[in-house]
């Protein structure tokens, strides 16, 4: 941990535990804003009398603002500290979601959902932000790991969670449990959590404003090594993006599962990124983030490749499994390890960086999944080829920055 931190904690050890579940916490509100409310779509649209698309778009606009938000909120956050942002998004979060719970009309519900994602991006930026500020090398992979861990948590019980709200009340409460939420996490970290960009406080505020936001995304998108690895994430990631979008119709509709069947799987799935992230620890502990690196896009091309050959196999559900558990569980091994590698020389600049990662993370998957059910519900071939498209690239980046380390 750096200075500033231990001094502000007595115990830095015995605390941190609890920054692991803070800040694992904070970073997700992707999944609360998203997962949490997909049991209530149906609902809503009766309840507005609006129809599917425009209340899909409540979901459209939530990512938007998700994605947008981070490259807003992460440069402001080197220029100014954590704190400050992320407070102000935590308030944003609670004001937008009393305004959602209240809405009267799916227009309104759409507008709040973006501005809901503008403020939930502070909490997933700031976040990672924080992490390199207090570690760096090989500790960066483990507590990242942990992190990982924690938000792998999210998305497995978050429709549950919203399952079990709608049995008590409408989909009105479980805005009501987000407020909650975010005024409880702005209460925690306003009295627990200390300031952790020195080189922030170290400046003065001129010297914070000669730093262009526009430079500095610049030179990090010219970074190579950097971009690099934020395009391995973004396919790794893309490609689960497509299993998300597709993975209901293919499972029920094709193979028949019940949707309880198919809520386990998605969970199965969901835990093995749990698992991966915490094995990219273990990794990191005997051989390098890069093995880890090297591993998990290995791994997540073969499950692309298995699922491409159970295309051309009667029966093949057991094969369509296997392939997607490797295919989804490798995002905790390869987003840990290509995380840490890439934020290794930002501490300056961890906001931007931890932006640029984000949207990376979410870029590729938003263009792609539209396109996976092109085909109707009666094929998953377009799901196939999409991921086995973005495990490719994904291995052509990891190999060619390979070759740059050899020759440098």
């Amino acid at each position: 941990m750096n200075q500033l931190v231990l001094t502000y904690f007595k115990n830095p050890k015995k605390h941190e535990l609890f920054l692991t579940i803070l800040l694992g916490t904070l970073s997700a509100f992707g999944p609360l804003s998203m997962d949490m409310y997909l049991p209530a779509l149906p609902v809503i649209q009766q309840h507005l009398h609006t129809n599917a698309s425009l209340t899909q778009l409540t979901i459209t606009t939530c990512l938007l603002g998700l994605a947008l938000g981070q490259l807003i909120v992460g440069p402001y956050s080197d220029k100014i500290g954590r704190r400050k942002p992320l407070l102000w998004g935590l308030v944003l979060f609670a004001v937008t979601s009393v305004i959602a719970a209240t809405s009267q009309n799916i227009t309104i519900l759409i507008g709040i959902r973006l501005l809901q994602g503008l403020a939930g991006s502070a909490g997933l930026v700031i976040s990672r932000a924080i992490a390199r500020d207090l570690y760096s090398g090989k500790k960066l992979t483990k507590f990242f790991s942990l992190l990982m861990a924690v938000n792998g948590i999210f998305p497995i019980i978050s429709p549950i969670i919203g399952s079990f709200i709608l049995k008590f009340t409408s989909w009105r409460g479980i805005f009501v449990i987000l407020t909650i939420i975010g005024l409880l996490l702005f209460f925690v970290v306003l009295i627990t959590l200390p300031e952790t960009n020195e080189v922030t406080l170290s400046k003065s505020k001129s010297e914070a404003a000669l730093d262009s936001t526009g430079n500095i995304l610049k030179n990090l998108i010219s970074d190579k090594f950097f971009l690099s690895y934020a395009l391995i994430q973004g396919f790794i990631s893309g490609a689960m993006f497509c299993y998300i979008s597709g993975s209901s119709f293919v499972l029920q509709n094709l193979f028949g599962l019940s949707s309880n069947m198919f809520s386990l799987v998605y969970a199965i799935n969901g835990f093995g990124i749990v698992l991966m992230s915490q094995l990219s620890s273990r990794i990191s502990d005997s051989f390098s983030e890069n093995t880890g690196l090297k591993l998990g896009v290995y791994l997540a091309l073969l499950g692309s490749l298995l699922l491409t050959i159970s295309l051309f196999i009667s029966n093949s559900l057991p094969l369509v499994l296997i392939s997607l558990f490797l295919i989804v569980s490798m995002v905790g091994l390869v987003n840990t390890t290509a995380f840490s590698l890439a934020m290794q020389k930002q501490g300056q600049h961890a906001g931007s960086a931890s932006a640029v990662l984000g949207v990376g993370m979410n870029l590729v998957g938003s263009i792609l999944s539209p396109f996976v059910g092109i085909m109707g519900d009666h094929s998953y071939i377009p799901m196939t080829i999409l991921i086995l498209i973005c495990e490719f690239c994904a291995l052509i980046i990891y190999l060619s920055i390979s070759r740059k380390k050899v020759e440098i």
